[in-house]
């Protein structure tokens, strides 16, 4: 028995010098990997890097990234301040959050920081697109698309944006069971920007189809950018070619339209923009634009729309604010078509009698619904931050931001430490919104509130975004009830977009119906 417990103690003795040798190269490989990331700071500039950890080797920390999710950037805040350094998605990475900081980045675009998107994306949505565009070039595409977003064109598309939000609306309260929110949303969300942004003549059919197809576009536009079968990139390819396949044919129609019409959709204020500056826009342009534009429109509006059902759901003191401030402006009266009911008005518009009664006029009066669409993207935005390149080296809060080095600024992060706000930032409070408190924050607050960005590349379709969302509050409130169809609130996830784990689950009924001789159909 003792050579046997010789051989035993031997064994473990060795078991135990090879994990200390493990973990003593694993310790050296961490030293080495920080070391190189610290030899690469400028030496030109006498300011040190931001604190922070570069993680593992070759993997950073992108795999807390991915499993703590915002709890990751809020832990590393509280530890190292506004401005750290990370490896993520093989990059080094500078976070930055808080108002004076992200000025100087959105502010610094073509001077300290370039537009960052992955290859990939690039690869899939093309060069003729806001997002590859830089320099001349990018102010040059932001003019002509600018029209798309004006407030003429915003009116034109009220009355159809109204009559779709208030049919969801409607087909939600007889869905006779629970509806998934979000996924509602994101369909709606393309069928508006496909048939009322765009003028795409699609049927139902055709344009649950073409939504999936650009999921899937959607969904591999951050892939590795490798070609090949069975890849991300592969995939986002051929659901690309689809679209614009089915896109062609509608584009061809509204290149070989009256040219002295007043354009109608977002594509042909596209085209005849182009052509008052002197250029004939290729049919590849037009395609990348109108993918371009449903890109810009869909998941975002999706996961706002989504974060406000879900927050008003939550506070309903919102919501009976809303309905004052609508009967007081005179909107208080629904439609009373209801889908599927015998002897009504039923189906979509235009077949039910009730005619749009909102315009951009109308929505500017009603304040508190203005406060509520704001509050929800302070508290829930739908994208996190956004993602620039350094030009040259240059100095953010006492660090040194290096050349080439990745830098994202964080839209939630300092939407939650925005001490402007008199209230808990983490609170629901729509009134901090409200024209007093506004006045008194002044133009300093600017960048306090970001949820559409800012400078050079602001979105462009912030305010059809926040007209959507208002719309939607409006025809929510007069039309339904909702309530949990689980048994409590969901987890939000928030990469790569704010939405809830389950979709939002959720019961939606029909309010009582409006009595006779209010003058809408019954």
């Amino acid at each position: 028995m003792f050579p046997w417990g010789l051989s035993c103690l031997s064994v473990l003795g060795a078991a135990g010098t090879a994990v200390l040798c493990a973990g003593l190269l694993l310790s050296l490989a961490q030293h080495l990997w920080t070391l190189r990331w610290m030899l690469s700071r400028d030496r030109a500039s006498t300011l040190p890097l931001p604190k922070g950890s570069m993680g593992w080797p070759f993997f950073g920390e992108t795999l807390h990234w991915l499993v703590q999710g915002s709890r990751f950037h809020s832990s590393r805040r509280e530890r190292y301040g506004t401005v750290f350094k990370t490896h993520l998605l093989g990059r080094p990475v500078i976070r930055v959050s808080g108002a004076e900081n992200v000025r100087t980045i959105l502010l610094g675009e073509h001077r300290l920081v370039r537009s960052q998107w992955p290859q990939s994306a690039h690869i899939l949505l093309g060069s003729h697109t806001l997002l590859g565009a830089v320099g001349e070039p990018h102010r040059r595409r932001r003019k002509v698309l600018a029209r798309v977003f004006s407030r003429a064109a915003l009116e034109r598309y009220v009355p159809r944006l109204q009559g779709a939000l208030r049919h969801e609306v409607r087909s939600w309260c007889a869905a006779g069971g629970p509806v998934s929110v979000y996924d509602a949303a994101k369909a709606l969300t393309f069928r508006m920007a496909a048939r009322i942004l765009l003028g795409l003549r699609l049927d139902e059919a055709q344009c649950a189809t073409l939504a999936r197809t650009f999921e899937q576009l959607v969904e591999n536009l951050f892939s590795l950018p490798l070609d090949v079968p069975f890849s991300g990139l592969r995939k986002g390819i051929r659901a690309r070619d689809q679209l614009h396949q089915h896109l062609e044919g509608a584009i061809s129609e509204k290149l070989h339209e009256d040219k002295a019409a007043e354009p109608g959709d977002a594509l042909e204020l596209i085209i005849h923009s182009a052509r008052e500056l002197g250029h004939e826009p290729s049919m590849q342009e037009l395609k990348e634009s109108a993918v371009e534009l449903l890109f810009a429109a869909f998941f975002t509006t999706a996961s706002a729309s989504t974060s406000l059902v879900l927050l008003l759901l939550q506070h309903p003191a919102a919501i009976a604010k809303i309905r004052e401030e609508l009967v007081a402006q005179g909107l208080g009266r629904a439609c009373g078509c209801a889908p599927g009911a015998a002897g009504g008005c039923v189906g979509p518009p235009p077949d039910c009698g009730c005619e749009p009664d909102l315009s951009l006029a109308a929505l500017g009066s009603l304040r508190y619904v203005d406060c509520v669409v704001k509050e929800v993207l302070r508290l829930l935005p739908p994208v996190s931050g956004g993602y620039r390149t350094a030009l040259r080296t240059f100095e953010l809060d006492g660090y040194q931001i290096p050349k080439g080095w990745s830098v994202m600024y964080s839209i939630r992060d300092t939407h939650e430490t925005a001490a402007v706000y008199r209230s808990p930032p983490e609170g629901f409070d729509p009134e901090r919104f409200g024209a007093a408190r506004e006045d008194s924050r002044g133009a300093s607050s600017r960048f306090h509130y970001i949820p559409f960005g800012g400078g050079a590349r602001s979105c462009l379709g912030q305010e059809l975004a926040q007209t959507v969302l208002q719309l939607l509050a409006v025809e929510l409130v007069r039309t339904a009830r909702w309530e949990l169809a689980t048994p409590a609130f969901p987890a939000m996830q928030t990469v790569p977009i704010v939405h809830p784990v389950d979709g939002l689950r959720l019961f939606f009924h029909p309010l009582a119906p409006l009595v006779a001789g209010d003058g809408l159909c019954l």
